[in-house]
């Protein structure tokens, strides 16, 4: 079953040039990855003093984003995005409801 993975960074100002090309690079990577679907980045504009990204992710497995999550390549970007933004980029995996119920309730 496919997953999306929704992730939140934190939007610096005046850190574009430095965050563009390893987001680019990062996004780049992850779709050259086996498990790979699609991805989306949004910017929160309202509420407007919100200052964050997020990204949605999406892959065929749990596992297919794990290999991703724990690679080298993936790892070493991320650490020089966070290092960067001055905070930790947050991930949370969510699954696909079957008709709107949760399947694991039915």
């Amino acid at each position: 079953m496919s997953i999306d993975v929704l992730i939140r960074r934190e939007f610096v100002e005046g850190k574009a040039k430095e965050l563009a090309p390893l987001m680019v690079k990062l996004r780049s990577l992850a779709k050259s990855r086996p498990g790979y679907i699609c991805s989306a980045s949004l910017r929160c504009i309202e509420p407007t003093d919100e200052k964050a990204y997020l990204i949605r992710s999406t892959w065929e497995s749990v596992e297919a984003w794990k290999d991703w999550f724990h690679s080298e390549a993936r790892t070493a970007i991320q650490q020089q995005i966070d290092a960067i933004a001055g905070v930790s980029t947050e991930y949370k995996i969510y699954e696909p409801l079957v008709d709107g119920f949760f399947e694991k309730l039915c």
